[in-house]
């Protein structure tokens, strides 16, 4: 005769590294929200300036960018619009670095509470990607009003195509997040590793330059750089921001070419490549969360 579940001690038990992974994210997402608030709480706790911290970086990024580049190189002249052209890929890179530096660091940094309570740890690296997320939507809003004054009128299409390349970005710093996060508690030497993939994530993507000259240099190589999800979602914050601020003259530039299939082809593509990077950093976390509080 074979026991009742109730009889069972072992019935609804889950073998342990058998977790819900981001399910239980969302099962818990009353959790995440309170993570969310106490690292913006945290961040702040003894500050002066408080949230005014999120905008140095940016903005100070953005003036000697555009005073090196845009001034002393005369970018601008090449570029009309540049300020625009150059915030609008600020914001969106600085989000995704910031957010994966969080997300990396974050299971080192909540040791003692992954010691003491059992939560999906998942929570931590997806709660620091929504924290950059809380800094980002200010900078934004900054961007529109910008682009407002510029002549810039939002149709559903610029909007769609800004969500989804906020949505890929944001998806790629979740999964990279949860990859290097997990790394890093057994070899904490990650985080420099991750420093020095931040460094160079504003040079990879076309932030500071236009898309058209890597194409002269790279010729038929230059699939490899539109692999990047990044490059593909600077791509598209110009293409709603940026262009729609350009004058009939400033349009039929060279500067002011949209890259060839961006939506047909370079921005499903990167959605899959996001996807893929999702699915390693999630699997890869499973396998090492489960010796997180000894190893920590």
């Amino acid at each position: 005769m074979t026991a009742s579940p109730a009889a069972d001690p072992e019935a609804g038990l889950t073998a342990p590294g058998r977790g819900g992974g981001l399910k239980d994210v969302y099962r818990n997402r009353f959790l995440l929200k309170l993570l969310v608030r106490k690292e913006v709480r945290v961040r702040y706790r003894g500050s002066a300036l408080g949230i005014v911290w999120s905008y140095m970086k940016p903005g100070l990024q953005f003036l000697v960018f555009y005073v090196a580049l845009g001034l002393f190189l005369n970018v601008q002249g090449s570029t009309p619009n540049y300020p625009i052209y150059l915030f609008a890929g600020i914001i969106l890179v600085n989000f995704f670095t910031e957010a994966l530096g969080n997300a990396t660091r974050s299971i080192v940094g909540n040791r003692d509470l992954i010691r003491k309570i059992y939560l999906p740890r998942e929570l931590f690296p997806v709660a620091s990607v929504w924290v950059s997320g809380v800094h980002f939507l200010p900078q934004v809003l900054i961007l529109v009003v910008v682009c407002l004054f510029f002549g810039w009128v939002p149709t559903l299409g610029s909007i769609a195509a800004i969500i989804g390349a906020f949505v890929i970005v944001a998806v790629l710093a979740v999964g990279l997040g949860l990859f290097f996060g997990a790394i890093n508690v057994y070899f904490r030497d990650s985080e420099n590793l991750v420093d020095l993939l931040i460094m160079m994530v504003t040079w990879a993507s076309p932030v500071l330059y236009l898309w058209s000259q890597v194409d002269r240099v790279l010729g038929p190589a230059f699939w490899v750089y539109q692999l990047n999800p990044m490059t593909v979602g600077v791509e598209v914050f110009h293409w709603a921001f940026w262009r729609p601020t350009l004058d009939g003259a400033q349009l039929a530039s060279p500067a002011a070419a949209t890259v060839p299939d961006l939506f047909t082809i370079w921005f499903p593509l990167a959605a899959v490549v996001t996807l893929v990077m999702l699915a390693l950093g999630q699997w890869v976390f499973a396998r090492l969360s489960v010796k997180f509080a000894q190893e920590l």
